[in-house]
């Protein structure tokens, strides 16, 4: 009797589909801002990538006032896309430039933003 309650049972993990703003990059969000144009998407997130690579570049310094201005820029352009991780880390780091843990977590919500629109791209 407990096999027959266990095999039509719904598994713990049918929650549906992942809210898009758990991923690195929020497709929904980007959606909107493309009007669904699939290849202005792509077009948009390597622009993106090579943007927030250049930004890396100028945290790496560790200038606080180029720090600031970077996670600035990178902040404003991961929000445009909808890389919200990006954002958040970006935000942080611009409030506290100098905090070498803050520019870790941009580096790695980046990489996982820049892994994201590889896969993507494929």
């Amino acid at each position: 009797m407990a096999a027959v309650s266990i095999a039509f049972a719904a598994p713990d993990n049918c929650k549906g589909p992942r809210p898009s703003q758990e991923r690195p990059v929020d497709l929904v969000h980007l959606a909107n801002q493309t009007m669904g144009d699939k290849a202005l998407e792509i077009e948009v997130l390597q622009m993106f990538a090579r943007q927030a690579r250049a930004c890396l570049s100028e945290i790496a310094s560790g200038e606080a006032k180029t720090v600031a201005a970077a996670a600035h820029r990178l902040k404003g352009a991961a929000g445009s896309v909808g890389a919200f991780r990006v954002c958040e880390a970006a935000e942080t780091l611009e409030g506290n430039s100098g905090d070498a843990a803050s520019m870790a977590a941009v580096g790695m919500a980046v990489l996982e933003a820049e892994n994201f629109i590889l896969k993507l791209c494929r």
